[in-house]
């Protein structure tokens, strides 16, 4: 989508930090932190939520989770952190492009906010 941000940093159009990235997918540093390591790993083809995605995508969602477990490895926060997905304006989704925040480095409460 022209207007996305999310498509323009998959794209390469947008910098960003990345510190993952396959075929399908792309980690990268989110610019308004919460926690002492805060990635956002997004699909590269656009989906604009969860619940916009469809069985095809299935394979996909998959693999974003995969990414995800991958990323915290590299990072080195792979023994505790927590993968976070926003669904709609009403639960905190600012970009309309489906992404995964993975947030460690620090105790993290629950329940969340």
């Amino acid at each position: 989508m022209a207007d996305c941000i999310f498509c323009k940093i998959a794209s390469g159009e947008v910098n960003a930090r990345i510190v993952y990235e396959d075929p399908e997918t792309l980690a990268f540093l989110d610019l308004n932190p919460q926690a002492p390591t805060h990635v956002l790993i997004i699909p590269r083809r656009h989906i604009g939520s969860l619940t916009a995605a469809a069985e095809a995508d299935a394979g996909l969602l998959g693999r974003l989770q995969l990414a995800a477990a991958r990323t915290a490895k590299q990072l080195g926060v792979e023994g505790a952190f927590r993968l976070v997905t926003n669904n709609g304006k009403g639960a905190g989704q600012s970009v309309d492009h489906l992404h995964y925040h993975l947030l460690a480095g620090r105790k993290l409460l629950w329940p969340p906010g």
